[in-house]
């Protein structure tokens, strides 16, 4: 049943308020997941989604599925060369958004109507805010609804996190990853404000398709959670594919560029040679964000350059100061700046628990100090049967964790003796879908060795793996690393073809608690990605 659907918008003639079981806000895996159990047990749910673009949640909408469509795109366009010429580019690129297209409206209308078909189930299509501890108002295109529920739960997901930059929310061209995945045509020059996991699977995607991609990293390390040696390669697997880096760089202003393009002001710590001029004196529409910092991309690794910026770059002037005899003497100053002018811009610095416009206060509801709902390990909230599911609860942002946050409330729901809980999740995998997927769980080498434990570290190149050698993906490396003493598995990282798949037989692993002696020892079939763990645990 729905209140309102994207082709019929219409507020129910019997009342204007509805009393209902369970209301559930946000349409995501958690909450979705939620709903079709509550409605097989009998119970009559509401549930509230802001937008009909929204149905079925963040993955399938904006998040996880399009964005592996379109990577997948990516790495066939590059396979068949269609990413040499502008024209093979830009005719890949229509075909993929197609695709994309294609794929999220017919999962959006699958999950759609897998709820709004139910008798116990009433979709309502518009924003919602409480209005008191068990009572929401939801404003629809035809008016508000109220609704009473004895049981609520929030799963209102997560928004990027947009920096405080000059001409960020003004200037066409700017984009966070919804924007950027829906574009009509490919931009040939990218540049991304951001080096976390997300920005760098589009950098990735990007330079398949044969844009000229550039990252800016606001500090000096790379990757700086992962292990020294990941990294490196992750980074140098990246720069084969053409993405170019600056680090220490700061984006200063964002404004419109003559040219219709986007032109980025950006001051660069610990780089002091170059071209003495103001960003603003620069006219707009010169320079090119690919080719701009050629040479700089090595040289804020550390604080001093080891090659110049290209003619294009334009830097901070050359800062005087007095001398102890009172004359002037030249110091270098201590950032270099740039002016870069790019046809996109990709904000990628972050995602932040989606909560505004909820007012939950009129509930009792309180937040984090990271502004994320506060839930305990049951994931109720402060306030009397309103939990909090997926992103919205601070937790990792993943739907796979927000399908694990369906099973701790329902674990209460349905009478179950001991709830599931938080603390009962065990090793939380994750993976990246660059050209070469990175797939970790558990502890890398760099935490071991801060909790103080005694390990050993195991190694394998992907290229002695045979699978990698037929599949002609023989780029990467496999880590793991081990307690010395108990063979137990602390965690393993996988930069490897189909690393995706095989850390999740690491991750059974380590729930079982099997040494490491089981993956060394496991008869794997052949020729298999999966295979590699005999080797890598021997």
């Amino acid at each position: 049943m729905s209140i309102s659907t994207p082709n019929a918008i219409s507020t129910p003639s019997t009342s204007p308020t509805i009393t209902t079981d369970a209301l559930i806000i946000g349409f995501g895996k958690g909450g979705k997941t939620l709903a079709a159990k509550l409605s097989a047990a009998g119970r009559k749910v509401v549930v509230a989604e802001a937008s009909a673009d929204m149905y079925g949640g963040t993955c399938i909408n904006i998040g996880c599925l399009p964005s592996k469509s379109l990577i997948l795109s990516a790495e066939q366009a590059r396979r068949d060369g269609a990413n040499s010429t502008p024209e093979t580019r830009e005719a890949a690129f229509e075909a993929a958004i197609k695709e994309k297209r294609r794929v999220t409206s017919m999962l959006r209308d699958k999950n759609y109507h897998k709820l709004a078909d139910q008798d116990n189930i009433t979709v309502i299509t518009g924003r919602a805010h409480f209005t008191g501890p068990h009572s929401v108002e939801i404003a629809t295109a035809e008016g508000p609804v109220a609704v009473t529920a004895s049981k609520i739960f929030i799963n209102t997901g997560a928004t990027p996190r947009i920096p405080d930059i000059p001409g960020i929310h003004t200037t066409p061209g700017v984009y966070t990853s919804t924007g950027l995945m829906d574009l009509d045509d490919m931009p040939q020059r990218l540049v991304i404000i951001g080096s976390g996991f997300i920005g760098l699977e589009f950098a990735s995607m990007f330079a398949d398709f044969g844009t000229a991609v550039t990252v800016l990293q606001h500090n000096a390390e790379f990757l700086p959670r992962e292990d020294a040696d990941v990294a490196a390669a992750i980074r140098a697997q990246l720069e084969a594919q053409g993405v170019k880096f600056l680090f220490n760089a700061d984006t200063k202003a964002i404004a419109p560029a003559t040219d219709g393009g986007v032109r980025l002001s950006v001051a660069v710590k610990g780089m002091t040679r170059g071209a003495s001029q103001a960003c603003d004196s620069t006219p707009a529409g010169t320079g090119n964000a690919h080719t701009d910092i050629t040479g700089a991309t090595d040289t804020t690794t550390t604080t001093s350059p080891t090659s110049n910026p290209t003619d294009h770059a334009t830097m901070s002037h050359v800062q005087t100061k007095p001398s102890d005899d009172g004359e002037p003497r030249f110091v270098e100053p201590a950032e270099a700046r740039f002016c870069l002018t790019t046809d996109a811009v990709l904000v990628a610095t972050g995602r932040t628990p989606n909560v505004e416009g909820l007012h939950l206060e009129a509930a009792g509801v309180e937040l984090t100090e990271r502004g994320a709902v506060k839930v305990d390990e049951l994931l109720r909230t402060t306030a009397a049967d309103i939990w909090a599911l997926g992103d919205v609860n601070g937790g990792p942002q993943h739907t796979y964790i927000s399908l694990d946050d369906y099973r701790v409330v329902w674990s209460q729901l349905n009478g179950s003796d001991r709830p599931y809980t938080v603390k009962d999740r065990k090793h939380v995998p994750s993976s990246t879908f660059l050209a070469t997927p990175y797939s970790r769980v558990g502890l890398n080498e760099r935490e071991a060795k801060a909790a103080g434990l005694d390990y050993v570290v195991k190694r394998l190149p992907v290229a002695a793996v045979p699978k990698a050698q037929v599949m002609r993906r023989p780029d990467g490396l496999m880590k793991a690393i081990v307690e010395r003493n108990t063979g137990r598995i602390l965690g393993a990282m996988l930069l490897s073809v189909e690393s995706h798949e095989v850390i999740n037989i690491v991750k059974l692993a380590m729930d079982l608690d099997a040494p490491a002696s089981t993956l060394r020892d496991m008869v794997f079939t052949h020729p298999t990605i999966a295979e590699a763990l005999n080797d890598l645990f021997a």
